[in-house]
C-alpha cells in the first residue's frame, strides 16, 4: 500500500469538484460536511461514514412481575395474608434491579478491586480499594433487608422464602454482593447457634441491622495451600492460646473471598502447652476474628495478593497470612468442622440461588433480545428454531427454581423450630442437591444464552459474557459436584438411609394432584417409578455406591424436580405453561444411573476401562486407582 506523505500537495480541487457530481447524480449523501479544500491544505478532520445501523440492545422489564414461575410457586405455596404483604416489596425491587441497582452491577465488572500493598513511603498498608459501586452495595443491602429479613422473622418461617426471593432477584444485579452477603449470612446463624453472648451483642446485631454505619459483613475463611474440602488433612493454621483467653492465630489462607469484610470465621488447630496439635478433623476448632483493630489496622495479617479468577472478579478474594492474629474460641475443641456447617448450608443455598438467578436473567435477556435483533428479514422470535431453544432453557430454569425455593421453604420451617422430622432430613438431602445440580445447570444454560446473541454474545462491553463467567464459580464453590455427590451419600449413610425415605414419601405426596390428571398420568407414573429404583439402588448396590454418586445424585435432582413441576402443574391457579414444562422435563432420562448400571460401568472392569481410558498415552503413572 503506498502512504501518502504529508509534506504532498495534493490536487484535489477537481477530484473534490468530480466528488460533488457523482454524489448529486447517485444521491449517495444527503449532506456533505463544510470542509476547506483551499489549494495546497489538507484535511485535518473528517466525520467517518460508519452507516445508519445500530442494534437495538436488550433491556430488562420488573424482574419480578415478569417471571412468572416464581409469582405462580410464591401464590401456590405462601398462605395469601402472608403473600400480600411482601408482595408490594418484591414488585418495587424487581424494577429496582433492572434500573439503578444493574448500572451498579455494570460498575463493579468494569472497576474490580486493586490492593495497595505500600504507601508513597515504603510503610506496608495492604490497602484493599474497592470501587464506589462496591460500597454502595454494601449500603443498599443494608437497607433493603438483605440479610436481616431472614432473623426478624416477622413472617415466621416464611421470612427465609421472602428473603431468598428477594436475594434471587438482586443477585444477578449484585455486582457479586451476594458472596459477602452468603458468609454476612451464615455467620449471623452460627452465632444465632451458639449463642456466645458477647459476641451476639458485639457482632450480631451488626450481621443483620438495616443501618449502613452499623452494617458489617463476613467473611469465611478455610481453604489454605493443600485444599479446600479436604479440611482434615489441608488446615495448617494454629492457635495459640493466651493469658487472657484469646488466641493469636498463624497460618496461611490460600482463599480468602471478600477480603474486605469487617469479620470472618475460620478454623485452626489449637496448640498444646507441647506446641502439638491434634490432626484430622478432631482437631479443628471454630475462632472468630475482626480483621481491623479499633485503630483501622489490619488484626496481625498481610494481604499477599488479589487473586487473578475467571470469573466474581468483582469480589476482593485475597491469599492472607495470618501472624498473630487475634481470635475467639467459639466452638469446643475439635468441634470447629461441625459448627462452621450452618455457614456452609446458608452458603450452597446463596450458590444454588445465584445459579438459577443467573439462568433467569440471561434467558430474559435473550427473549427480549428476540424481538430486537433481526436475520435474514425476521425477528429471531419469529423464528420456530430459535424459539424451542429458549424454551428448552426456560424448562431448566422453571425446574431449577423449584428446587431451590422448596429448599429455601424447608430451610425456613427448620430455623423457626416448625419443621417435622420428615421435612428435617429432607432438608439435608436437598441442600447439597440443588447447589450441584443448578450449578451445572448454569454452564450449560448460560452457554446456550450467550449463543442467543451471536456475536455480541462473546463481546465483554455487552455484560453478557460475565454472565457465564460468573456461573462457573458455582460448581466449584462450596464443594465441586463430585465432593456434594459424596456428601450425598454421607447423609444417607449417616441417617441409615432415612432422607431417601423422606425423599420417596415427599415425591409419592407431591405426585397424588396428578394421578388422575389424563395429560399428566404417564408423567406421574415415570417419576413414581423413578424414585422407587432410586431407593431400590441405594439398599442393593452398597459396594458400588460411591462410583454412582454423581449421576445417582443426578437422579435425586431430576426425579424431584419432576416431582415439583408436576405439583406446579396440578393446583388450582396452574397454567398451560406449568403443564408444558412438567411434561418436557418428564421427557428426561430420569435415572441416568441406571442407564451405566446396565452398560456394567460401576463395576471393576467398568472402573479399570475408565483409567486405562484416561491415562492411554500418558508416560508416567504416578498413581493407580
Amino acid at each position: 500500500m503506498h502512504r501518502i506523505r504529508p509534506t504532498r500537495v495534493l490536487r484535489i480541487r477537481n477530484l473534490y469538484s468530480l466528488k460533488r457530481r457523482m454524489i448529486s447524480s447517485t444521491n449517495y449523501l444527503a449532506q456533505e460536511p463544510d470542509l476547506d479544500f483551499s489549494y495546497g491544505q489538507q484535511v485535518a478532520f473528517a466525520k467517518a461514514r460508519i452507516g445508519n445501523f445500530f442494534q437495538a440492545q436488550p433491556s430488562l422489564g420488573n424482574q419480578f412481575t415478569e417471571d412468572m414461575p416464581l409469582r405462580n410457586y410464591l401464590r401456590k405455596t405462601v398462605p395469601r395474608e402472608v403473600l400480600e404483604q411482601f408482595t408490594p416489596d418484591l414488585e418495587r425491587f424487581g424494577h429496582r434491579v433492572a434500573t439503578d441497582l444493574y448500572a451498579l452491577h455494570l460498575e463493579c465488572e468494569r472497576d474490580p478491586p486493586k490492593l495497595e500493598q505500600y504507601d508513597a513511603w515504603g510503610n506496608r498498608v495492604d490497602n484493599i480499594i474497592t470501587c464506589q459501586a462496591w460500597k454502595q452495595m454494601h449500603d443498599i443491602s443494608a437497607e433493603e433487608g438483605l440479610v436481616a429479613i431472614a432473623y426478624e422473622r416477622k413472617y415466621g418461617p416464611w421470612s427465609r422464602l421472602y428473603q431468598c426471593a428477594k436475594l434471587y432477584l438482586y443477585a444477578p444485579s449484585a455486582g457479586l454482593y451476594g458472596c459477602p452477603l452468603a458468609m454476612t449470612d451464615g455467620a449471623a446463624r452460627i452465632l444465632e447457634v451458639i449463642g456466645n453472648a458477647q459476641l451476639m451483642e458485639r457482632a450480631y446485631k451488626k450481621l443483620i441491622t438495616r443501618n449502613p454505619q452499623q452494617f458489617w459483613t463476613s467473611g469465611q475463611w478455610m481453604t489454605e495451600r493443600r485444599g479446600g474440602s479436604d479440611v482434615a488433612s489441608g488446615t495448617e493454621t494454629v492457635a495459640k492460646p493466651q493469658p487472657d483467653g484469646t488466641y493469636k492465630l498463624y497460618g496461611y489462607k490460600w482463599f480468602s473471598s471478600a477480603t474486605d469484610s469487617d469479620m470472618t470465621f475460620t478454623l485452626a488447630r489449637v496448640l498444646d502447652h507441647n506446641g502439638q496439635v491434634i490432626q484430622g478433623t478432631k482437631g479443628l476448632t471454630l475462632f472468630y476474628l475482626e480483621t481491623r483493630d479499633e485503630n483501622g489496622r489490619l488484626n496481625n495479617m498481610q494481604v499477599q495478593k488479589l487473586k487473578n479468577k475467571l470469573g466474581t472478579r468483582q469480589v476482593p478474594t485475597a491469599e492472607l497470612l495470618l501472624d498473630g492474629t487475634v481470635a475467639l474460641k467459639i466452638s469446643e475443641e475439635g468441634r470447629g468442622v461441625a459448627d462452621i456447617a450452618n455457614m456452609l448450608t446458608i452458603s450452597r443455598l446463596y450458590t444454588a440461588l445465584s445459579a438459577v438467578s443467573g439462568m433467569r436473567r440471561i434467558l430474559n435477556l435473550a427473549r427480549d433480545y428476540s424481538t430486537e435483533r433481526k436475520a435474514f428479514g425476521k425477528y429471531l422470535n419469529e423464528y420456530p428454531l430459535h424459539v424451542q431453544t429458549l424454551a428448552r432453557m426456560e424448562v431448566e430454569v422453571r425446574g431449577a427454581t423449584l428446587l431451590v425455593f422448596e429448599t429455601a421453604r424447608l430451610l425456613g420451617k427448620v430455623e423457626c423450630n416448625t419443621a417435622s422430622e420428615h421435612e428435617t432430613l429432607l432438608l439435608r438431602l436437598l441442600m447439597p442437591l440443588a447447589k450441584l445440580y443448578t450449578g451445572k445447570q448454569a454452564m450449560s444454560v448460560t452457554s446456550e444464552g450467550l449463543e442467543c446473541f451471536g456475536g455480541q454474545g462473546y463481546i465483554e462491553d455487552t455484560g453478557l459474557p460475565g454472565i457465564m463467567r460468573d456461573a462457573q464459580v458455582n460448581t466449584i464453590w462450596e464443594g465441586t459436584t463430585n465432593i456434594l455427590s459424596l456428601d450425598v451419600l454421607r447423609c444417607i449413610s449417616k441417617t441409615k438411609g432415612a432422607v431417601l425415605q423422606s425423599f420417596h414419601s415427599d415425591v409419592q405426596s407431591k405426585l397424588k394432584a396428578s394421578t388422575g390428571n389424563a395429560v399428566l398420568s404417564n408423567c406421574c407414573d415415570k417419576v413414581k417409578k423413578a424414585s422407587d429404583d432410586i431407593v431400590n439402588f441405594a439398599s442393593t448396590q452398597a459396594e458400588n455406591f460411591e462410583i454412582a454418586a454423581r449421576d445417582y445424585s443426578y437422579s435425586l435432582a431430576r426425579t424431584y424436580i419432576g416431582a415439583l413441576l408436576l405439583e406446579q402443574a396440578s393446583w388450582s391457579g396452574a397454567t398451560s405453561q406449568d403443564i408444558t414444562a412438567a411434561r418436557r422435563w418428564c421427557m428426561k432420562d430420569l435415572t441416568p444411573f441406571l442407564s451405566e448400571e446396565r452398560e456394567s460401568n460401576y463395576n471393576r472392569s467398568g472402573i479399570d476401562a475408565d483409567y486405562e481410558l484416561v491415562m492411554d498415552g500418558y508416560e508416567t503413572t504416578k498413581s493407580k486407582l
